[in-house]
């Protein structure tokens, strides 16, 4: 057997791609992903299993007389003899491709990950060791208690590897858990759901979150029907994620200042500095935020208006986006900061929203003269751009709330509301504490928000779904 053909290990595997290289700079980015999971219905478990992936991105960057091209090219399952094609095949697609308008000198500099030639982190079966038995009890309960339990736990372990022509080698291991929990009534005519957010499985019970279910399924019991309208609502800390994660996507600085987004000034330049909230909000994102750590430093398997393949290795600092409720931030990479002579602001890995607010949602729906009470939202999507106007669903439970108790459950909704605008009008803001944002889930998990309370939420029409 040749050496080549015992090169498997993730470092061995970057290490040979540089080796093979002849462009004029490369990146390589090894991701060496395994996961576990389970998936339940109607009280019983249906499937478990572990699997594990491989995928390995080249980025080839060839130096010519107008600029500097890239070339990118990604595959899964590689082995050793496929390096020199993935290699050759990003090159081409340097060498065919024009000047790259993000175009920087790859990074230097940074110190190299001392467990960069360790291998992989896996994760097993095994994280699910107290859970499991956690959530046979909680079937039990549900069937005591005439519900049905529905859902799936989730764990992943990515260990990214990131070599370079210029001498980085770094690595991150990111761990991501979620839990996903339905309850329903055996007629399916009442529905409550609940997620959580996890690095490990040790911080999440499932018979907290039944015992939660139980409770919404009986507000369910009373129906009543309410029209389309504006009410004052509280958003829960899920919902909240899923509308800042999306305005957080929309926050690059280029796009600001060429007048395409809610962030761009009326005649010209960007809203940086302005007050948004009359609360005393902090939107921030920090890598080493506790039970929320992201990759510090950049990983751009790609470039767009909020990522440069040219910045991979790029440390990545604590940010904040809002201060004291004004603008503060725009996301930036190399090109688009130098574009729009704004501070250098790297992509973000988690978000995180605080007022100083210490009520718990119970506390919030205590202190609420009339109002609705959300389970969470789904189903979003853009129709303005301009003003970041959303519209979604809301989804497993619209409660009502009189005197401070909630009285029943409401028909579902379609909302129109930009996030931006509702930074604007809250009014209050809770605790702020770990979340699962709903429907953004498969992309992003690593948030912390407070629940809201908008006095005058859209609520744009009834809708007839559950």
């Amino acid at each position: 057997m040749s050496s080549t053909n015992r090169i498997t290990k993730p470092h061995e595997i970057v290490e040979r791609a540089l080796g093979l290289s002849t462009a004029d700079g490369c990146v390589v980015i090894a991701d060496e992903g395994s996961s576990a999971n389970l998936r339940w219905a109607g009280n019983a478990l249906t499937t478990n299993g572990v699997t594990r992936s491989r995928t390995l991105t080249v980025i080839a960057t060839v130096d010519g007389k107008e600029g500097t091209a890239s070339g990118v090219v990604s595959r899964s399952a590689v082995t050793a003899d496929d390096l020199e094609p993935l290699v050759r095949a990003a090159e081409a697609a340097a060498r065919g491709a024009g000047p790259a308008e993000d175009a920087q000198r790859l990074v230097t500099g940074t110190p190299a990950s001392p467990d960069f030639t360790d291998a992989p982190a896996e994760t097993s079966s095994a994280v699910f060791a107290d859970f499991a038995p956690a959530l046979g009890e909680a079937f039990a309960r549900a069937r005591e208690g005439g519900r049905e339990l529905y859902g799936f736990a989730n764990h992943e372990l990515v260990s990214t590897y990131v070599g370079t022509s210029t001498g980085l080698r770094l690595r991150h291991d990111q761990p991501n858990g979620t839990l996903e929990l339905n309850a329903k009534s055996p007629d399916r005519q009442r529905s409550a759901w609940a997620g959580r957010s996890t690095r490990d499985f040790k911080d999440v019970d499932p018979t907290v979150l039944d015992a939660e279910l139980a409770v919404r399924l009986g507000w369910a019991e009373r129906k009543i029907d309410l029209p389309a309208g504006r009410y004052e609502t509280l958003l829960p800390p899920t919902a909240v994620a899923d509308l800042l994660i999306y305005q957080m996507w929309s926050a690059a600085a280029r796009d600001a200042v060429e007048g395409r987004t809610v962030f761009s000034k009326p005649g010209g330049g960007t809203r940086l500095g302005e007050k948004l909230s009359e609360l005393p909000l902090s939107l921030r994102s920090d890598p080493n935020a506790p039970g929320l750590e992201s990759a510090p430093f950049v990983i751009a398997h790609s470039s767009g208006d909020d990522a440069s393949v040219f910045d991979n290795g790029l440390p990545v600092p604590a940010t904040e986006w809002i201060a004291d409720g004004h603008l503060n931030r725009l996301s930036t990479t190399r090109h688009t900061a130098g574009l729009t002579g704004m501070q250098l602001s790297p992509g973000f890995g988690n978000l995180i929203l605080d007022a100083g607010g210490e009520k718990s949602l119970d506390e919030m729906v205590a202190a609420t003269e009339r109002g609705l009470l959300l389970t969470c939202l789904w189903y979003i999507r853009e129709v303005d751009p301009a003003t970041l106007l959303l519209t979604g669903l809301t989804r497993d439970g619209v409660y009502l709330v009189e005197n401070g108790q909630v009285v029943g459950e409401v028909n579902n909704f379609r909302f129109n509301e930009s996030p931006v605008d509702l930074l604007s009008r809250a009014s209050e803001a809770g605790r702020t504490e770990k979340t699962l944002p709903r429907e953004w889930s498969d992309w992003f998990t690593r948030a912390a928000m407070p629940a809201l309370r908008i006095p005058d939420f859209n609520m744009s029409s009834v809708s007839k779904g559950v």
